[in-house]
């Protein structure tokens, strides 16, 4: 049976991990709820091993893992400063936001028109110089800086854009 939950571990881990991630939006208690969930499922392996979907009933685990974390965790937390939350640990940014904010930068860049959406894409995003894009979209260094420059007004227009995007 150890064997068995060692290929479940090996093969499930990373899904497990992610799908935790997931839900707390913070890596390191997700790797905390999934190694809190897998060393009790470990010692009941016998019985959840046999089930028809083990990986679903363990996910379901991390589930309540989670929410019951919640629960005790508002149960018992004490409110810090934003100074000793820093002299305990460094800023983190959350992968969460950052993924927000490239969802959100790519549906802008999306609506702009194409020959400003190729301008920028090769600026920013392929770091090409502005005889190189010139030459890709067959105009003038001067029609490119017209390009990013209507394009990159045109992005900062739309007040709901979270600020993190436009730098």
């Amino acid at each position: 049976m150890q064997d068995d939950f060692d290929r479940f571990v090996t093969e499930r881990l990373d899904r497990l991990l992610r799908y935790a991630t997931a839900l707390t939006c913070d890596r390191h208690l997700a790797q905390d709820i999934v190694q809190e969930v897998l060393l009790r499922a470990g010692r009941r392996w016998d019985r959840i091993g046999v089930m028809d979907a083990p990986h679903l009933y363990v996910k379901r685990m991390v589930t309540n893992d989670y929410l019951s974390w919640r629960r005790r965790r508002a149960a018992r937390e004490v409110s810090a400063t934003h100074a000793a939350l820093v002299e305990v640990g460094p800023v983190t940014d959350d992968p969460a936001v950052r993924h927000a904010e490239r969802d959100a930068m790519r549906a802008r860049i999306a609506v702009l028109p194409r020959k400003q959406r190729a301008a920028v894409v090769l600026r920013y995003y392929e770091d090409s110089t502005d005889a190189e894009i010139a030459r890709i979209l067959g105009c003038t260094e001067g029609t490119v800086r017209s390009h990013i420059s209507r394009a990159l007004q045109k992005l900062r227009v739309d007040r709901n854009t979270p600020t993190e995007v436009l730098r």
